[in-house]
């Protein structure tokens, strides 16, 4: 079994309020969630109407899927005209010994 966790910094240039960047974070958040059943939320910039942090955990039986998995998630990301991604960390976890 492989994880990783993927840390997503993305630009909101539409929102002017807190509440215009939850109607257009959560459809993303949704569409994340059914594109491969990953957990996702927003783990920073809460406070922010033009930024977002998004933590993504993503498992996979092998380094292969696991590789597969992270580039459907950025086409995914990439896909989405409301939001402009601005950096994407990945940071693949150890299997216990």
């Amino acid at each position: 079994m492989r994880a990783a966790a993927v840390k997503v910094d993305i630009h909101l240039p539409a929102p002017q309020s807190l509440k215009a960047k939850r109607a257009v974070l959560r459809p993303v958040i949704e569409g994340l969630k059914r594109l491969g059943s990953y957990s996702v939320a927003e783990v920073d910039s809460h406070d922010s109407w033009q930024r977002a942090v998004l933590g993504v955990a993503v498992v996979a039986p092998d380094g292969a899927s696991l590789d597969m998995q992270i580039s459907k998630l950025r086409r995914y990301l990439d896909s989405c005209l409301e939001i402009e991604v601005v950096g994407v960390a990945v940071t693949e976890l150890e299997e216990p010994e």
